[in-house]
């Protein structure tokens, strides 16, 4: 398998969010022509927003357009595959890498449903929509070093990627960074409405809350990993002050133990998305 831009084609099965925010990354950074991506779904008019916006080809027949690929993106939701992998079975070229993004959903389960050996599984997430993703992967034996370069380029085009030996930590990590944003913006809303609450209007409280995030994440890069984020922490926290005033209720309040529970939810949900591909219901 070649990796230059214009000698592979690349059939996204799920037309979404998440794939459109692949596609575009891939075309921005100049990994794959719009001439050689397809994207694939049931719903004309989706289709039609994304043939106009990138200049892709779409169609409806899934089949038709992971059977002429070399990279096929698995990017359907979870409760959808079950119907997917059907259409799939044996259509695959001998050749063709599968990527898959779907959340929960095992190297072994796809390598059945689609009678194909080389898989790659990842869990990107939302920032990747902007190139500042951060994707975690693994892939199955089959997959070849040049197809590993490839699937690499493809997530490296949404930001930063992270290859792991074993699976398992595909599911921690959609518990972690795949639904890590929701976990940072529902802060980020908390963070607003205690400064609407002190009496800031609410565009200025944005305001302040968003540059706050923004600079406290690129002070940490800044240091180069070499300083532990308690020390960042402390760093801020006087004897007596107010922050230690404020993280003393924190503290009290359980808040790391929320989080803890809270990321252990994720991970226990994702685990059960591989039940039939069907979300158990939350305990």
């Amino acid at each position: 398998m070649t990796t230059s831009p214009h000698d592979f084609t690349i059939a996204f099965i799920g037309p979404g969010v998440m794939a459109e925010a692949m596609l575009s990354g891939l075309l921005r950074q100049g990994v794959a022509t719009a001439d050689a991506i397809t994207a694939a779904g049931p719903r004309q008019q989706r289709l039609a927003t994304l043939a106009s916006h990138y200049g892709i080809h779409t169609t409806t027949d899934n089949a038709a357009a992971a059977a002429q690929a070399d990279v096929v993106v698995l990017s359907v939701k979870p409760q959808v595959l079950s119907k997917v992998l059907p259409q799939l079975h044996q259509r695959l070229r001998p050749t063709t890498t599968v990527l898959s993004i779907v959340a929960g959903a095992p190297i072994a389960r796809l390598q059945s449903g689609l009678a194909h050996q080389a898989v790659v599984r990842a869990m990107p997430n939302t920032p990747a929509q902007i190139g500042m993703g951060i994707s975690v992967w693994t892939a199955s034996p089959e997959v070849g070093p040049a197809q590993r370069e490839m699937a690499r380029r493809i997530l490296g085009a949404l930001g930063e990627e992270v290859f792991m030996g074993d699976e398992v930590y595909l599911d921690m990590a959609t518990a972690l960074s795949g639904t890590g944003p929701a976990y940072v913006f529902l802060f980020m809303e908390a963070l607003v409405d205690a400064g609407v609450h002190l009496g800031f209007p609410r565009r200025v409280a944005e305001q302040l809350v968003v540059q706050t995030v923004k600079g406290a994440a690129a002070y940490y890069e800044r240091q180069q990993g070499d300083v532990h984020l308690a020390h960042l922490r402390n760093q801020v926290t006087s004897p007596g002050g107010t922050s230690a005033a404020a993280l003393y209720y924190l503290e009290k309040a359980g808040f790391r133990t929320a989080i803890s529970r809270a990321v252990w939810a994720a991970y226990e949900r994702a685990l059960s998305l591989a039940q039939n591909g069907k979300p158990q219901p939350p305990k």
